[in-house]
């Protein structure tokens, strides 16, 4: 037995990959077992290949993904096809044996690029391009097969349940469940429970699919007995939620006072609002309010408008999104508008690659807008720091009565991983300084103070609000001496905020200062930088990370303390961008030059392994390091 599994399963969008995906997860959580998956996926409704990476563990949540897999499971050839060399030596293939016959260059959904390679590299190994050529040339490469013929499969399927082919064809997913649940040992009873979350309250669904995944599970142990079976878990007993980025950020929200959300859909965003959709109502006596509105410039006008009611607003987009939000921003920046722009980045520049990840957008997030205004910027960099965030934006907005950026990514918002079950009460919900009784000589821009009491708009007195430079009541001025006045008001909140928020909060060092490097990330970077950190520790290299959490207000002195003590030589930028943007920002905000880089911009996650093959190539001399790995 072993203490960790990775695996992939692979087949067109649309079929239901993500099924498979959650119903596997979540047995495995069952179990007391760690897991973390991340989808990958076109911008396509059907069709195109997609692939769900897991990484399992007995001793807690991954912290990252890695290559290769030890079990590759295929809805159909052209998974096999995209991900053969993915393959560990020694791991097991599960794939349609009625599709042996197929070649590649047969398969429409497979693009030009990925066939052109395949023609080079299979026929330098004299392989036909059918299927069947391929899995024969992994067997004798020590690939174990495990063939299984779908059709026959489903045939039985439909026959127990008086099914139309057409209807069983829609069950393959659970094939794949039954080969990777027999395989790893799990038992039915766990199986079915990741069915019935799945399938909650359909219990045809959960009868049939569950009945399915038992049958491939059986014939497959006849076959091969429980050859990836995990050791028993190790981590602690509890309750565990299985959750994505999305997810989290969502419940975040509901737990930290949201009461109104607007947005339009866009990827990887919208999942967070559909889930909010769900919550209507939160406890006995409050309500949420989600609303879909024509266009981001709608979204954030109306967020900006229930924020100035009182209420915890946000508003979820990404990168196109976001750029159409601009004009909005700095309207709620001049009026110290406490607000919420949940933005999750993906591939750009314009619609870029819709579905696949990047922390590009780092810059343009602190610099949105023209002119000169005070946003709080933050980034999460795993499952658990998102939930936190989540809350906690809400109270720097009001706290500092200004506009909060909460950045994610692509990866983070479409990663599932087991994580323990937060607990409300070590939150807390900071409103800001409130104008309790405000009375008809209220000033909602009182100059004596950067944070003004805040009165809500309906509470009484008459408040004016305007995009142009205002007096401290709101109406419209341009005096220079009031106008300096008003802007060094509002800038100065960001002093404050400096001042307030812990520097080691805003930044976090894991590692020794006398490490051999440092790295430094921020985002979802984090997981994968301690993971290679604890790889080559074992290798006897020493590795840090320094994690930047809160982006504005920069942490600049304590950053450049902790920089200066490693030396240009020994600090190392990693980042999925092309121009790691998080070093320039440290030289703006402090002067230290980070010269060493490992960036990535395919759009797929930073793996492990390939991290801790830049960190050599790094320590034997490389300034800037590309990483290219994954389909």
């Amino acid at each position: 037995m072993r203490s960790e599994l990775v695996f992939m399963l692979g087949g067109p969008q649309g079929a239901g990959l993500e099924t498979s995906a959650q119903i596997l997860a979540t047995s495995l959580a069952r179990l007391g077992y760690g897991v973390v998956s991340d989808r990958e996926y076109y911008s396509n409704i059907r069709g195109k290949h997609s692939y769900v990476h897991f990484r399992a563990s007995s001793r807690g949540t991954p912290l990252a993904l890695t290559y290769p897999v030890e079990l590759l499971g295929a809805m159909d050839a052209e998974t096999v096809f995209t991900h053969y060399k993915d393959l560990a030596e020694g791991g097991y293939l599960v794939y349609d044996k009625s599709q042996e016959g197929r070649s590649f260059d047969r398969i429409p959904s497979m693009g030009r690029e990925l066939k052109a390679r395949l023609r080079r590299e299979l026929g330098e190994q004299g392989l036909d391009g059918t299927l069947g050529s391929l899995a024969k040339w992994l067997s004798e490469r020590g690939v174990r097969l495990v063939g299984l013929n779908y059709p026959e499969i489903l045939a039985k399927l439909a026959e127990k349940y008086e099914l139309q082919r057409a209807q069983a064809s829609r069950y393959v997913s659970s094939i794949l469940v039954g080969a990777v649940a027999g395989l790893l040992g799990l038992d039915e009873e766990s199986v079915r429970a990741g069915v019935e979350r799945r399938f909650a309250g359909r219990e045809v669904l959960v009868e049939q699919n569950t009945y399915l995944a038992s049958m491939v599970a059986s014939m497959v142990r006849e076959m091969h007995g429980e050859p990836l079976r995990l050791e028993e878990s190790r981590g602690a007993p509890g309750e565990v939620m299985v959750v994505s980025g999305n997810d989290v950020v969502a419940l975040g929200k509901v737990v930290g006072g949201l009461r109104f959300q607007a947005y339009y859909p866009i990827t990887p965003a919208a999942d967070e609002s559909f889930l909010l959709e769900r919550y209507e109502r939160v406890g006995e006596k409050a309500s949420l309010v989600v609303l879909q509105t024509e266009d981001e410039i709608a979204a954030i006008a109306a967020v900006i408008g229930a924020a100035l009611t009182g209420a915890r607003a946000a508003t979820a987009t990404s990168g196109p999104g976001f750029s159409l939000m601009v004009e909005a921003l700095g309207w709620a920046g001049i009026n110290e508008v406490p607000m919420v722009v949940t933005y999750y980045q993906r591939g750009g520049p314009s619609t870029g690659m819709p579905t696949r990840g990047s922390q590009s957008d780092l810059l343009f997030t602190l610099f949105a807008s023209h002119g000169e205004f005070p946003r709080i910027v933050l980034a999460s960099g795993d499952h658990l720091e998102a939930f936190r965030d989540a809350v906690e934006a809400f109270n720097l907005a009001e706290k500092y009565q200004t506009p909060v950026i909460h950045l994610l990514d692509k990866f983070l918002a479409n990663t599932i991983a087991t994580i323990p079950v937060p607990d409300p009460s070590e939150l807390r919900i900071d409103r800001g300084s409130l104008a309790e009784s405000p009375g008809e000589d209220y000033r909602r821009f009182d100059l004596s103070s950067p944070i003004s009491p805040r009165a809500f708009l309906g509470s009484g007195p008459p408040m004016w609000f305007t995009g142009d430079e205002h007096d401290e009541v709101g109406h419209i001025t341009e005096d220079p001496e009031l106008r300096i006045a008003m802007h060094e008001k509002r800038m100065k909140k960001l002093e404050l905020a400096d001042r307030e928020i812990p520097p080691e909060e805003r930044a976090v060092l894991y590692g020794p200062r006398d490490a051999d490097l440092l790295l430094l990330g921020w985002g979802s970077v984090k997981g994968v930088a301690l993971d290679a950190a604890r790889v080559l520790e074992g290798e006897g290299v020493g590795v840090a990370y320094l994690h930047l959490r809160v982006l504005e207000p920069f942490p600049a002195a304590y950053v450049r303390e902790l920089l200066e003590g490693f030396g240009p030589e020994r600090v190392v930028a990693v980042e999925h961008s092309y121009d790691a943007q998080s070093a320039m920002l440290v030289a703006l905000r402090t002067g230290f030059v980070v010269r060493r880089s490992i960036v990535k911009y395919t759009g797929r996650p930073i793996y492990t392994h390939e991290l801790v093959e830049a960190v050599k190539r790094v320590l034997g001399g490389e300034e800037r390091v590309v990483l290219s790995y994954g389909a």
